[in-house]
């Protein structure tokens, strides 16, 4: 019988991939570079991941070394993957973070067209929630505000014409009032 104990790490996080209902690649970020290092196995893995899971009614998958926590919603599917000695409650605790994140970002409306309509601020929330592997965030209401942008942040030279007309209908209705 071998004793072998791994030390505890902060690197928890192997993967997070968006896919939709096709098993296409919509966002994914690997973050240990032993593990799926090129595209091609990337794909090839998530197309393995996606046909054991898309007709499955479970929420976890051991897969290739890797454990796989999953939850699906009218198109999308969310993943997240960890190495095989995980806890499976942490990952989960990330998933639920993400979907329910991206849930508060889209308001409500969790689907892929609304999703890739919104994919700069999606891809913020992943990047609030998970950096080379390690955690740093597991509160959904936290990450939606941290990546909310109100027109007022943006520079004028990023605004569109309607976003600066409507900032100038704003100030102008305001100034009249005082």
């Amino acid at each position: 019988m071998d004793n072998h104990v791994l030390e505890p790490s902060l690197y928890v996080i192997k993967g997070i991939a968006i896919l939709d209902n096709d098993g296409k690649r919509i966002l994914a970020k690997y973050y240990d570079p032993n593990t799926l290092s090129t595209a091609k196995e990337q794909k090839a893995f998530e197309k393995n991941l996606f046909n054991k899971t898309h007709r499955a009614n479970t929420e976890i998958i051991m897969l290739e070394n890797m454990t796989c926590v999953y939850k699906s919603n009218v198109d999308l599917y969310f993943y997240v993957m960890g190495s095989n000695q995980e806890n499976e409650l942490i990952l989960v605790s990330v998933l639920n973070c993400l979907y329910d994140s991206i849930s508060q970002i889209l308001r409500k409306n969790v689907e892929k067209r609304s999703l890739m309509e919104n994919l700069d601020v999606v891809m913020l929330a992943l990047d609030e929630i998970c950096d080379t592997g390690i955690i740093l965030e597991s509160d959904p209401t936290a990450i939606s505000y941290r990546v909310a942008l109100r027109n007022d942040d943006i520079p004028i030279g990023e605004q569109t014409v309607a976003q600066v007309l409507q900032s100038a209908k704003e100030q102008l209705k305001w100034s009249l009032l005082k």
